[in-house]
């Protein structure tokens, strides 16, 4: 008896799903989802960045303010976005991951650190860290406390 095996099914290239479509397909996981709309909310990030960063600081009579040359550098801004984000080099995009992810029962190296910083100079205060449940108290500088 000759038994062939079960065709899988190419991987999903989740890039070129728009984001309000990923919640309701089903060939995705919960966790490609998860991954994609993180990639995404970075890649919006992104844009918001380069854009506000590319704007002139002191408005010339050389400056291009043409409606094509907005139009390109709308083009320019968001390809360089996507790009940055698919990359992965930036990292955004799987700290969100990581949050928005269901806790896997196993122990994670997560860390949940809280900080206080003094308020002023004159009351700096050591600062408490709780890193796991151990709490340590460092003081902020060490010619502040003698």
């Amino acid at each position: 008896m000759n038994i062939s095996p079960i065709p899988s099914q190419p991987p999903v290239d989740t890039s070129n799903i728009p984001v309000e479509d990923l919640a309701g397909n089903k060939r995705l996981t919960e966790q490609q989802k998860i991954a994609e709309a993180s990639r995404q909310f970075e890649a919006i990030m992104l844009r918001q960045i380069l854009s506000e960063s590319q704007k002139p600081v002191i408005t010339s009579e050389f400056t291009d303010n043409s409606t094509a040359a907005g139009i390109y550098q709308d083009y320019i801004t968001n390809t360089l976005a996507e790009s940055m984000s698919k990359s992965g080099t930036l990292g955004l995009a799987k700290v969100f991951e990581q949050q928005l992810s269901h806790p896997s029962s196993k122990n994670t190296m997560a860390a949940d650190v809280t900080a206080v910083a003094p308020v002023s100079r004159k009351s700096a205060a050591p600062i408490s860290l709780e890193i796991l449940g151990h709490k340590t108290v460092k003081p902020l500088s060490p010619h502040l406390h003698e």
